[in-house]
């Protein structure tokens, strides 16, 4: 019974050990992807999607032109509901020139 225990507890050991390793790693992993995310917001080659907020590359190909300010999204779905609240809001971009 004592070496069930002793067996039990240190399996518990190694494995709170290795865990501890993995989360450390994790930690260091997302504050490396945030740093990098900021260099690039700084270096301009990032933007934020105003309707969700997420981070898109400057050369996304989903994107809408209102007059001198080119806004940025995600996902067409995104680009939609931002269309949708500027009519809802009584404002209408002006149509696209070809």
């Amino acid at each position: 019974m004592v070496k069930w225990l002793i067996l039990i507890l240190a399996g518990y050991v190694l494995y709170r050990l290795f865990a501890n390793d993995f989360n450390k790693k994790k930690k260091e992993s997302k504050q490396e992807n945030a740093a990098e995310t900021e260099r690039k917001v700084a270096a301009g080659e990032l933007v934020k999607d105003p309707e969700c907020g997420a981070y898109v590359a400057v050369d996304s190909s989903i994107s809408v032109r209102d007059g001198e300010t080119v806004h940025r999204f995600c996902s067409y779905e995104c680009r939609d509901k931002f269309l949708q609240r500027l009519q809802e809001g009584g404002r209408e971009l002006p149509p696209r020139e070809e």
